[in-house]
Parts: C-alpha cells; structure tokens; sequence
C-alpha cells in the first residue's frame, strides 16, 4: 500500500449537500468533474462502507462545488457535510512551516541554523545531536529524528485520547526511539520543534502565532487551534476508527480525543473551505515573498512507501504527478481518532479538499481518495 501522510497505518449512502448554484456550475462539463467526483465519495461510503466523505473543489473559471455522501454522525444519521468542521492532521504542518518561513523573511532566523542554536540541549540525547540539524531540515523531514508518533503505537487507546502531552515531551520520547533509515523520514517529532523554534524566536507560543499570522488576516472563522481540549467546537463531522475489542474489529467515535500529541505538526481543526482559501493564499503569494515561497516549493525525493515512486516534499509541501499532466501541491493529514484529510491545487489554480471521517482499513478505500483528487484538479475530457 502507498502509506501517505493521509493515512495514520493505511452504510447508506446520503445524497450530496450542495450550495447554492452547484446544479447550474456541474451542468457545465468544462467546469468540473462533478459527476465522477461524487461517484468516488459515493463509493467511499458505499463500497468501501467508511461513515462520510466530502469534497470542496475550486476551479478559478467557475467557483466552488461542494460535494458530501454518507453520514457526519453514525448515532444520529445526520448526513455529512462539506461545511463541518474536521481535525486536519498533517496539513497543520504546512501552516507551522508557513510561520517559520515568514520569521524566516522577516530576518529573525535563518532555515541554516540549527537547532541547537534555538533549542540549547533539546536534542542532545545518545547519537541525536541537534548541533547537526538545521531548521530547514526539520521543515524537509531530513532532520534524521524518528517520529514520537512511534513510541505511541501500542499505547492503550483511550489514554491516548486523553492525555496531556507536552511539546518536549513529545521530543523526549522520540530520542528513545532508534535511528530511522538514513535519508528522508516523515517525523511529526520535526514539526513539534519547529513549533519550539517559533516560541524561541518571538516570545509568544506557536497557536498565538498561526492565529495572528494567518488564521486571524485570512479571515479563516472555522480554523482554529484545540489546545488540550478534547471536544470540537461549533458543527462538526464526528471520526471513527476500527479497534479490536474481545477479538473483534468494533467501529469506535474518536470524536473526543485531545490531539495534543500532534501539536504543530498535526493538531488544527477547520474546514473544507478553510483549508482551500490557506491553500491558495499562501500558493498565490499572500503570506510569503517570493523568495521564502520558492524555498518551501524546492522538493527532495520522499519515501515511496509513504509519498508513491514519484512523490516529493518540500517545506512542508508535497507533490506528486497528475494524470492530467503537471503535479498537484499541497499536503494529506490523517488522525488516531479517524479523521483524514487530503488538500492540493494542481497547476492551473484548480483546488480541492476532500476529508473523510473514519479511517480507511483497506488499500482500495485508500486509493480512492487519491483517484478522487485526480479527478478534482484534472479538466473535464469534454
């Protein structure tokens, strides 16, 4: 299985929820492959039998198109829909690594210092040695630091779900862990520090400065950052996860659950829309000069088994080809708790964000996902 950062170890169906003027932009076949779309998040719910999938997809000719199958609420049967709020993993790191390249372009750090120069005796722990690891590094996952993510995989599930963890000690448990293959590792333990860098270098904790920064300028209303609160404010899509319980694969809500285990790398909740407008704000030149901007777009060749044979990473970027032709740039994000996220824009300006609210158990329903995002950002045949 191609294991993206989508996915953490990679029903009825319910008609779409649309906004309005969605019938008259999906009549026009230039403007979408609506039809396809929906089938996918169809199949998702329906072959594949996950709770809920849905799609905000922007095409820069025609506007935006909202799709939804399935339900955001087992219990209760409320269908899902585009315009709740979800838990968006890893997609967080492409705001915290936004963050860092802006004190970047302001002069207040360099992405060539290391780590040891803002965090004195953070990772200076056995043969991790933080005075050989640059800040850019750790934004690239070339950092050579495993994921504390790792040192959790057995870890009973509801403490899990509700402890209190730190930031350092979330560093603290990845230096326990061996080293990782040499060459590029998809670590969240990367992001925790760069979250640390940012508190060095302004004084204030790295929420305050996505909020100010980015969240609060772009106007994102539905983005906001949980802290160690296990509930998710506001309308929201429920998650699921399948768990053994007396030998037996149960569906269980992790809807509860306190993320801080992902912190900067991994613990934002927000929209469909939201996470479409960050996109193309940031893709567009809004939140950084084109210098830093062109640093965080430079790729190195990721892990096949994580990122597929051609997928790369960049500063808190992935691309990988289109069926179209040209790549799509963006990021995935999965949770323990069951939610998953994939957002991309490919060259044209077109976007989409799909998210679903249970984890996948199968490479099938895995793919599907990414054979959806093709078909969002690549033009109708007719």
């Amino acid at each position: 299985m191609r294991k993206h950062a989508l996915f953490a170890a990679l029903t009825v169906i319910v008609g779409a929820t649309l906004p309005a003027g969605t019938a008259a932009a999906s009549a026009r076949p230039a403007c979408g492959n609506h039809q396809e779309l929906q089938g996918a998040l169809d199949g998702l719910t329906g072959e594949h039998r996950l709770a809920g999938a849905v799609v905000e997809a922007v095409d820069p000719r025609c506007g935006t198109w909202a799709g939804a199958s399935g339900v955001a609420d087992v219990r209760t049967g409320r269908p899902a829909s585009a315009g709740d709020r979800f838990r968006i993993g890893s997609v967080t790191k492409t705001v915290t690594a936004t963050v860092v390249l802006q004190l970047a372009a302001e002069g207040r750090l360099s992405l060539d210092s290391t780590v040891e120069d803002r965090l004195p005796g953070l990772v200076r722990s056995g043969s991790y040695d933080g005075r050989a690891i640059t800040v850019r590094q750790l934004l690239q996952q070339t950092s050579g630091l495993p994921d504390h993510a790792d040192a959790f995989a057995d870890a009973d599930v509801d403490w899990l779900r509700h402890h209190r963890f730190e930031p350092r000690e979330l560093v603290e448990a990845a230096l326990r862990l061996p080293h990782p293959e040499p060459g590029w590792h998809y670590s969240t333990t990367n992001y925790v520090l760069a979250g640390l860098v940012v508190e060095h270098v302004t004084g204030r904790s790295i929420e305050d400065e996505i909020s100010r920064r980015i969240i609060d300028p772009l106007r994102l209303h539905d983005t906001y950052w949980p802290g160690t609160a296990e509930n998710i404010r506001g309308r929201h899509s429920h998650s699921y996860f399948t768990a053994e319980r007396d030998g037996v694969p149960v569906r269980v809500d992790g809807t509860r659950w306190n993320t801080s285990a992902g912190g900067a790398g991994g613990a934002l909740i927000s929209t469909p829309s939201d996470v479409n407008r960050f996109l193309a704000a940031l893709l567009g030149g809004r939140l950084l000069p084109a210098e830093q901007l062109a640093e965080m777009r430079s790729t190195v060749p990721g892990d096949p088994e994580r990122l597929g044979s051609e997928g790369r990473y960049g500063l808190g970027l992935i691309t990988e080809p289109l069926s179209c032709g040209g790549i799509w740039t963006g990021h995935t994000g999965s949770t323990r708790a069951g939610h998953h996220t994939v957002t991309a824009m490919a060259p044209g300006g077109r976007q989409a964000t799909i998210a679903i609210n249970e984890s996948p158990t199968t490479d099938a329903a895995a793919n599907v996902v990414l054979a959806a995002l093709d078909t969002a950002l690549c033009p109708p045949l007719t």
